[in-house]
């Protein structure tokens, strides 16, 4: 599909504080046509612009479902703060922690639930859930990092998946758009649920993952974490093809 054009859904200075265009020090071929150079320090960047039509095209996909039919993953401690606000918001349902197996693929199961998308946080730490969405057919939309791969994922969000800023900012916008695409709020300022929501301790949405949480501080820390130098950041335009 190609890719829209506009304003941002945010001003740019908000994006490169929250870190969302910094990858990590791998690149798969994957993720290679959404970044837009490597640094100095061999840290990958992604492209602002692809990042931005991704989140919205991603939030209207989302919004032709009916909220009971999609699941978010979220196995790491800060995708769950933010999933479970995105959730709270748009009353989609979420899964913190690592999807069992046969969850969503064996009917015998107490658990066995049949989502109609899903939605996971790092394709690498969720593998289990969506070789099983791909099972039963049920499309992927995944946040992805420069290090995933996108075998499985039908819809890639190009973004930082590690950082605690970047991926509240990712799930704030997300749900903003999806409830303009519903027609629930009619415009950016009816959206009424602050960004710092998205970012607060999981204990106050009830999350019991506590426990991923240095390694998930590790992680932001090793791809530049939670905000980039402006000196490093991409403009905003689509860099032509080599």
């Amino acid at each position: 599909m190609a890719e829209t054009g506009g304003e941002l859904l945010i001003a740019q200075e908000k994006y490169l504080e929250a870190g969302i265009h910094i990858g990590t020090k791998i690149k798969t071929a994957d993720m290679n046509q959404y970044i837009y150079k490597a640094r100095q320090d061999k840290l990958y960047v992604l492209d602002l612009k692809k990042v931005d039509d991704r989140i919205r095209i991603g939030a209207r996909l989302l919004a032709k479902y009916t909220p009971d039919d999609v699941i978010v993953v979220a196995s790491r401690t800060y995708a769950a703060n933010a999933a479970a606000a995105f959730a709270k918001v748009t009353k989609v349902r979420l899964n913190k922690g690592r999807v069992i197996p046969g969850v969503f693929t064996n009917p015998a199961r107490p658990d066995f639930t049949e989502p109609k998308l899903l939605v996971v946080c790092d394709p690498k730490g969720e593998r289990q859930a969506t070789r099983e969405a791909v099972r039963i057919g049920v499309p992927v939309i995944g946040l992805c990092d420069t290090d995933n791969s996108a075998k499985f994922v039908d819809w890639v969000i190009p973004c930082n998946n590690k950082g605690k800023k970047s991926l509240a900012l990712v799930f704030y916008l997300l749900a903003r758009e999806m409830l303009k695409a519903r027609g629930t709020i009619a415009s950016d300022d009816q959206f009424t649920t602050p960004l710092e929501e998205f970012e607060e301790r999981a204990e106050e949405f009830g999350d019991g993952n506590e426990g991923a949480a240095a390694e998930v501080s590790e992680a932001a820390e090793a791809v530049g974490g939670e905000a980039a130098p402006p000196a490093e950041a991409p403009p905003v335009e689509t860099p032509p093809a080599e």
